[in-house]
Parts: structure tokens; C-alpha cells; sequence
């Protein structure tokens, strides 16, 4: 051979086997990019096709897909269905292959495509690796797009852009001033601003710093609290009545007063959510720390006489577990109350676990709403505040601490409707009280009589000559305490000394009186007991001054709100898994605990409490908290959130449309803003992306009609608090006094049915039937009707979400309630008084007071023709103008009538029940 040819031919094999070894290399270096996604290509189709049988409710065959280790564990057949690393050997992919009907997967529905099979292939191929569902990976910091672009004016902008390019899509221009004026405004406070604020914003010269301006401004205004309370007030299913069938009234207007200052004064958003979690287990706790617990009695109680407390009592401390996961976490953990989640990782024991954090509070469902917080007037707190201060120096920190407790919330107290082996006597409606006869007796069980001196009990007794006594252990027991019963018409606090005891005992009370010959007569009612050691410092100076002090504050009659309040340790309540949910199908003992699909543990030294659970939830490492605020912020200014499906970001909710702005925004709130909602609403509404015009072009209509990507600014019919608002507004007549009872504007006779007790709808008169729509009366079972009918949440449970619907009952509601009417008949005073001489201008300058831009010609033409129509309509049928300008306007003539329809119009037009 040619020793050159033999030379080309080495150099020839030598390129084939570098080559040979590239493919090689790249073999083993490319699949990254064909490498399966279990999150995003697994378990998509496992949730849509597989799930339903082989899932957290149903295992068929014993193969469930919902988690790792049971997907891989083995069947009812004794052999795992999935093999790692051996598509071939895998029971599921021949099932998924079967040409039998008996044997296919799915059975008796639609066979995977090739396209779905070959995923399931490789993805065993590759070791069958398991994944997490994006929201519940911790929030970390993002890698902001970079774009450079005139257009952008904050980091959100980089995102929205970078996403708009990808879709081959273009921003809007910014909107006018007007326009944003409004937006803004309705967006922030739900009205419209100053005279002031507007006027030097649509004179401005600089756009940007006058925006800014006009936002601060906005955000420093105490009507801020008020609309952004609305939002939260829904996830709080706060409601001024109790629910379920009797809906009897409740007094905890003093939380909804305090979500609005909690806003107003930008309380941490993670320090929101501790005080409401858990503010009572705060040392020394404020009456703000107690009343922002009421977050979790806003749950229903059942009057209804013959109802189970104890069923009820369950069934509010289960919806405080929905409430916090749906509303504080988007997430349906409702499910797993029954058995394990169908869709996403939580398994059954993990509801109880976490149950067991809201198992201890003292509330049971009674009609008394048991505990409350007890606010004393100005003279009285007075009293305390001494008290508690000679206490502190007589009796030490931990016995004043104890004894401010018992006159504050009542606690730790013993509920009379929880006595038990009653003789001649009945628990009154099954929740009201202790109902004692002559001869009676009932026992109180598990009494700590470790210390106890005294007890203090709250009773009636219509009847004098009555005695008591009080036995230990037996109803024949050892006498501890004998004592008279003083009659009396109403409720008094009564003291009785007891035997020194130690240890937990039940005690049996019992009542005589030979002056009663009525074998059926009531004498006796009992509200509750307390025991306690007798009132401390005897022998100190002031005792009796400050001992007088304690028995005025408890015999006083405070205003009070149903408040959290912990069982004390000899009274805590043991946890069960409750079998298929069933209250009264207890399984197994748990402690509590939080779900571990969330990837963290509890934080170091957390208490084992709900302040313990409070702390975990507002952890940085919660990958959920801080996502659902955002994402609830977003819905509010842009009408859709980035998920849209607010109570849901679990596998089955919608796919985020921008996952990293999402999380940007979320590490922000945490890390950037130290949880500042106002400071996150700012970069929100001050972005390019907020400030677009919202007009729809053909273009953009065929690529993203629902505007998913951002391409325009927002619109989206206000809200039913927000329409309401902006009338009064307009009207000249809104009120704005702040906080107190709820108020009741007007509505016709008839819509409450209130059987149980006689309660009635009162218009309120005055200012008050013109005050802001958050501080209208809300029955649970008959919300004020045009709130419901523009899609207000019904508040009997956690509402994350409202869904907005477009219907004629609204346009009917707006054109013909007569609350709206009144409306329009102010409107068209204002208008006539400050309007101008002519139709025209009046009918302009009422444009502008509600839309802050000059009325189009065509606009004007149109509603001008409409008052002449109705000028003309009046001035020959005027007996008609009663119908419009009401029964008790004396001054009626055609002009006013005419002018009113027009408001009333004016009111009902696109743009202005819109936020374009």
C-alpha cells in the first residue's frame, strides 16, 4: 500500500471516531432538552386522566399517582406499577398499551394518544422522578428580564414587555389624564379624589411626578382603609349576623372597623395576619390584638333551639381551617377534610393536625357568643388601669395578668350549657343556658380546684328563699360550699367561698327552696361559673377600694365583640382524624402539625399554638402567603389575577400568566417591602402596564382577548361597593363619617324574614342612610339586595374570589331601585344648582363630576334629546312626575322631573358603572 494512502486513510478513521464521539457526547449532553417535566407534561395528563381513579379518593387496584412513594409502591397485584428506569417491565405503561377493553387504561374512557404514551415512556426511562407543584416551591428571588425599552417604567413593565415580545404583541399607549384619574382613584380609594388632588393633577406639567402625587395622595387618604377593607372583608366572611336559620345579630362591627385602620395605617401585611391568627396569645394583648382575632368568630353559630353545640362548634373550627387555607393560601384544602386531596399533596391526618391548632378556642356555639371582649367606657377603663396597677404591685404581674383577663374576656370561665347528669333541670334551648326547678342538680366536670378559694357565677333566680350548695365528686359528695341564693329580675354576678381543695374533681350543684310548690317552675338560670383564688392583698392598703373597683368593672355592662380566646390547660380539648369527615366518627388521636408538602418546618422555639401556627404561616419560607396577597392586589387593579383562580393555585387551578413577575412581586413584599401592602400597590399602579389605555384594537382582540398578557390597561365593571360609592359621590350627598354599627339604607318592607326574633329593617335617616357601602347592615341571610345583584359576596363562607357577571337585573337595579332614584334625584339637584343656567351645561358639568373629562358632543346631543322627550312626557301627563321626583317633593314641575331621568341616565352609562 502507498504509505501515503495509508496515512489518508488513519487521518480518515481518526475524523469518524472524533466525530463518532461527538455524537456520543452530544447523545449524552442534548437530552436536557428532551428531558420529560413531571410539573409541567406529567402531571397535567395524570390530574385530567388518571387521577380520578387512582388519587386520594379512589386507588383502584391499589395505585395511586397522587404521591411519589405511593405511585411507586406496590399494588394489590404485590408489584409496583411504575419501575423506575424500566418503561417496559412497567404494569402502567402495558396498561396504557392494551388492546383489551377489560384491561386499558383509562377503563371505559378515551386511550391516551401516542404523543401521551411516548411521555409516560421516557419519563419512566428516566427514573419516573416526581416533582412539585410550582406554588408550593419557595418564593426566590427572580432574574429580572432584561429590557430596555422608553416605554417601561418599573421592573413589572420588564416582565409584561418580555412576555408581550414573546407573543409578537405591542403595549397601548398610556391613557389621558382623566382617565387615569379615575382609574386610579376608584382603584385606591373607591371614590373619586379631592377637589384639591384633582385639580392640581389635570393642571400638572410634569405627568410623571404629578401621577406620583396624585398617588400618594390617594394612598395617605383614611378612604384608602375603607376600600381595600371591602376586599379582605369577603375573605373574612364578616357579616353583622350570626347565619344559619334564626341569623340572629351579632356585634363585631369593631373588627371591620378594625380592618380599615389596620390598612390606613399599612399595618405588615405577616403582622396582619398574626394578630388575626393568634393576637390573643400576645402577653398583656391590646384590645386591637383581641379584636383582630374576630377574624375567626365571624364564623356562623347555630341558635336554632334542639341543634348540637357541639356539632356546630366543630363545624366552625373546620371553616376556620378552609378559611385560612383558601383565603390566606389559595389553596382547597376543604377536600382533605374527608380523605387525602384528590389533586394535590395533602393527605387526610394533615387536616385534623392542623385542625387541632383551632380546636382549643373557648367559643361553643352558644347564643351568647361567649367569649367577649368587654370595652369599658373611658370611666371605667380608668377603674381597670388602676386596678391592674395595684395588682401588679400587691399581687404580682401573673395575678394581675389573670384577674384583667377575667374582666375583660370573662375567661377562663365555665360555660353553664356545658353541665352534664341533670335533675330537675334543662340546658334552655340547647344553647342558651342552665335552667334549674326545685330539687335540681347538674354537674360540673373537670374543675382544677388546685388554689381555688371562691366561685364566681352569673345567674338570675326569680324566686327568694332559695339555697345551694355545692358537692364534690358524687352528688351525695363532701359538701365545699353551702350559701342563699339572693332573687333578682335580671343578672347579677354572685361570689361563694369554697373549702380549700386540691386537685380535678367534678362538682355537683345543687338547689332547694321549700317556698316553691310549682314542681315545673323555673327558679334558677345560670350563665356561667368561674373559680378562682379569692381576690389577693388582703392586708395590703386599698384593698377594699380596689376589691369595690373589681366588682363595679364586673357587674358593668360594656359593649363587647366576640373574640379568640384559648381553653386554660386543665381544659384542653384532645384532636381526632375524623373518618370520611364525620364529626362523630372519631379515628385516631392527633397532635397538632402543618401539611410537609410545603416543603419547611415549623420555625425554631414555635409554641405549639395558634401563635406557633401564625409564625409558620407568615414564615419567609411559606411559598403561599405571600403569592395569594399579590395575587389578590393584582385581581383588584387589573380585574384577573396572574392566577386567575384566587382560591386556587393548586394543580387544578389556572396556570399563572406570568409565573416570575408573580414570584418577582412576592419576594418584594417580603424582602424588599417588609410585607408593605401600600409600597407593593404603588410599583403596581405606578407601572406602564397599569397606566395603559384600556381601548381594544382588532389587532389585539384576535391575539388576547381577555387581555391575558397585558397589552391594554384594565376595565372591568366596578364593584357593587364601588357603584354605590361613586353615586353618593356624584349625588353631592355621600357621608364621610367613619366606622360604628352597621347602617341601614333605604330598602322596601319585606326582604327580612326574622321569625325567631321580630328584627327589622330600619332605613336609617340622616347621614347615615348615605354612608359608604362597607357599612351597610349585613344579614346573612338577606344581604342588601343591589350589592347582591351587582355579584357582593353572600360572607356565609370565605369568598376569595367574586365572579363578575353582567346580567338586566343589574341595569333594573340601577335604573329602578329606589335608593338609585334618590341618587339621581341629588344628582339632579346638584346639577341644577351648580350646573349652569341651560340644560346643556348642567347636563356637562354632571359629565365631568363623574368621568373628569368633557362630555362628546354626540353624548350630549343624545341625552340633551332625552330630557326634551321627558320635559315634553311631564308637561302633559304631570301626574306622573310623582313617580319619579317621590311622594314628598311638594315643588314638582316638568324641568326637575326631566332633569332627574337624565341623571338617572347619566348614572347608568357604560363608561360609568366601567372602569375603562
Amino acid at each position: 500500500m502507498i504509505p501515503g494512502m495509508k496515512l489518508f486513510r488513519s487521518k480518515k478513521l481518526l475524523v469518524i471516531l472524533v466525530i463518532f464521539g461527538v455524537v456520543v457526547l452530544g447523545a449524552f449532553l442534548m437530552p436536557s432538552s428532551d428531558k420529560v417535566d413531571f410539573n409541567t407534561q406529567i402531571k397535567p395528563i395524570l390530574n385530567k386522566k388518571c387521577i380520578s381513579c387512582h388519587g386520594g379518593v379512589k386507588k383502584q387496584g391499589g395505585f395511586s399517582v397522587l404521591f411519589h412513594e405511593e405511585a411507586l409502591a406496590a399494588t394489590k397485584s404485590g408489584k409496583p406499577a411504575i419501575i423506575p428506569g424500566d418503561p417496559d417491565g412497567s404494569e402502567m405503561i402495558k396498561r396504557l398499551l392494551s388492546n383489551d377493553p377489560e384491561l386499558r387504561m383509562p377503563y371505559q374512557h378515551e386511550a391516551l394518544n401516542e404523543e401521551e404514551i411516548d411521555l409516560f415512556k421516557r419519563w419512566i426511562k428516566q427514573g419516573a422522578k416526581w416533582g412539585d407543584h410550582w406554588a408550593y416551591l419557595p418564593v426566590k428571588e427572580v432574574e429580572i428580564p432584561d429590557v430596555s425599552e422608553d416605554w417601561v417604567k418599573n421592573d413589572i413593565d420588564k416582565f409584561i414587555y418580555a412576555k408581550l415580545e414573546e407573543k409578537k404583541m405591542k403595549p397601548s399607549a398610556e391613557a389621558d389624564k382623566a382617565t387615569l384619574l379615575r382609574r386610579v382613584s376608584l382603584d385606591l380609594i373607591g371614590l373619586a379624589p379631592s377637589d384639591q388632588v384633582m385639580r392640581q393633577y389635570l393642571n400638572s406639567k410634569d405627568n410623571d411626578k404629578a401621577y406620583e402625587a396624585l398617588v400618594d395622595s390617594l394612598m395617605a387618604s383614611p378612604r384608602f382603609g375603607e376600600k381595600w377593607a371591602s376586599m379582605w372583608l369577603d375573605v373574612a366572611r364578616y357579616a353583622d349576623t350570626k347565619g344559619y336559620e334564626s341569623d340572629g345579630g351579632r356585634e363585631v362591627w369593631k373588627y371591620r372597623d378594625w380592618v380599615i385602620r389596620a390598612f390606613n395605617e399599612d399595618k405588615p401585611y405577616n403582622q396582619f395576619i398574626t394578630d388575626q391568627i393568634a393576637g390573643d396569645f400576645y402577653v398583656n394583648p391590646t384590645d386591637e390584638q383581641y379584636i383582630a382575632t374576630a377574624f375567626h368568630r365571624n364564623t356562623m353559630t347555630n341558635d336554632e333551639g334542639g341543634t348540637n353545640n357541639e356539632e356546630f362548634r366543630v363545624s366552625a373550627v373546620l371553616d376556620r381551617v378552609n378559611t385560612t387555607w383558601e383565603g390566606l393560601l389559595s389553596t382547597t384544602f376543604a377536600c382533605v377534610q374527608c380523605h387525602s386531596h384528590p389533586y394535590d399533596p395533602f393527605k387526610h391526618d394533615e387536616f385534623y393536625k392542623f385542625m387541632a391548632y383551632f380546636n382549643n378556642t373557648r367559643d361553643e356555639d352558644l347564643q351568647s357568643e361567649y367569649p367577649l371582649l368587654r370595652q369599658y367606657d373611658d370611666s371605667l377603663q380608668r377603674k381597670l388601669t388602676g386596678l391592674t396597677s395595684w395588682l401588679k404591685q400587691n399581687a404580682g404581674q401573673e395575678k394581675a395578668a389573670e384577674i384583667y383577663k377575667f374582666l375583660k374576656t370573662g375567661q377562663p370561665s365555665i360555660n353553664s350549657t356545658t353541665t352534664d347528669s341533670l335533675k330537675n333541670a334543662v340546658i334552655g334551648n340547647n344553647n342558651i343556658a342552665l335552667f334549674f326547678k326545685n330539687n335540681a342538680q347538674a354537674r360540673i366536670s373537670a374543675v382544677d380546684l388546685k388554689g381555688v378559694k371562691q366561685m364566681i357565677y352569673r345567674y338570675s333566680s326569680n324566686a327568694p328563699g332559695g339555697s345551694m350548695q355545692l358537692r364534690m365528686d358524687h352528688p351525695n359528695g363532701p359538701v365545699i360550699a353551702s350559701w342563699k341564693v339572693p332573687p333578682g329580675d335580671k343578672y347579677q354576678n354572685l361570689e361563694v367561698e369554697i373549702k380549700p381543695q386540691t386537685g380535678i374533681h367534678d362538682v355537683y350543684l345543687s338547689y332547694q327552696n321549700p317556698g316553691i310548690k310549682n314542681k315545673d317552675q323555673f327558679a334558677v338560670y345560670f350563665d356561667w361559673f368561674y373559680f378562682s383564688d379569692s381576690f389577693p392583698g388582703k392586708t395590703k392598703p386599698g384593698y377594699a377600694e380596689n376589691k369595690a373597683a373589681f366588682w363595679t368593672l364586673l357587674n358593668s355592662n360594656p359593649s363587647s365583640i366576640p373574640v379568640m380566646v384559648e381553653n386554660p390547660a386543665n381544659r384542653q380539648r384532645k384532636s381526632y382524624v375524623f373518618e370520611r369527615g364525620a364529626w362523630i366518627t372519631k379515628g385516631k388521636e392527633v397532635q397538632v402539625g402543618v401539611p410537609k408538602t410545603l416543603g419547611y418546618a415549623m420555625p425554631e422555639n414555635a409554641p405549639k399554638n395558634r401563635m406557633g401556627l401564625a409564625m409558620w404561616l407568615t414564615d419567609s419560607r411559606n411559598p403561599l402567603l405571600s403569592r395569594t396577597m399579590v395575587n389578590r392586589l393584582w385581581e383588584q387593579l387589573f380585574g384577573t389575577g396572574i392566577v386567575e383562580t384566587l382560591e386556587d393555585m393548586g394543580t387544578q387551578g389556572m396556570s399563572p400568566t406570568h409565573k416570575e413577575l408573580l414570584d418577582h412581586l412576592s419576594w418584594e413584599l417580603m424582602h424588599k417591602y417588609k410585607w408593605s401592602v401600600k409600597a407593593l400597590l404603588k410599583e403596581m399602579v405606578m407601572s406602564a402596564t397599569y397606566r395603559q389605555d384600556s381601548r381594544l384594537s382588532e389587532a389585539v382582540k384576535e391575539k388576547d382577548l381577555f387581555n391575558h398578557y397585558y397589552a391594554r390597561g384594565p376595565r372591568t365593571r366596578l364593584s357593587a361597593e364601588q357603584l354605590r360609592d361613586q353615586h353618593l359621590m356624584a349625588s353631592g350627598v355621600l357621608s364621610t363619617k367613619m366606622y360604628g354599627h352597621g347602617v341601614m339604607p333605604w330598602q322596601p318592607e319585606g326582604i327580612w324574614n326574622s321569625p325567631y326574633n321580630g328584627a327589622k329593617w330600619e332605613n336609617s335617616k340622616g347621614e347615615d342612610q348615605y354612608r359608604r357601602a362597607i357599612y351597610t347592615y349585613w344579614k346573612r341571610s338577606a344581604p342588601y339586595p343591589s350589592m347582591i345583584a351587582f355579584d357582593g359576596a353572600q360572607r356565609v363562607v370565605c369568598s376569595p374570589r367574586r365572579i363578575r357577571t353582567n346580567t338586566p337585573l343589574q341595569a333594573l337595579v340601577t335604573l329602578n331601585d329606589e335608593a338609585y332614584i334618590e341618587m339621581a334625584r341629588h344628582f339632579a339637584k346638584r346639577m341644577e344648582l351648580e350646573g349652569g343656567k341651560d340644560i346643556g351645561q348642567r347636563i356637562s358639568k354632571g359629565y365631568q363630576w363623574v368621568m373628569y373629562r368633557p362630555i362628546a358632543g354626540p353624548k350630549l346631543r343624545i341625552l340633551d334629546k332625552l330630557y326634551l322627550q321627558a320635559f315634553n312626557d311631564y308637561k302633559k301627563n304631570p301626574a306622573k312626575m310623582g313617580e319619579i321626583l317621590g311622594a314628598g317633593d311638594k315643588d314638582k314641575n316638568p324641568e326637575k322631573a326631566a332633569l332627574v331621568i337624565v341623571a338617572n341616565a347619566m348614572l347608568n352609562l357604560d363608561e360609568v358603572v366601567t372602569k375603562n
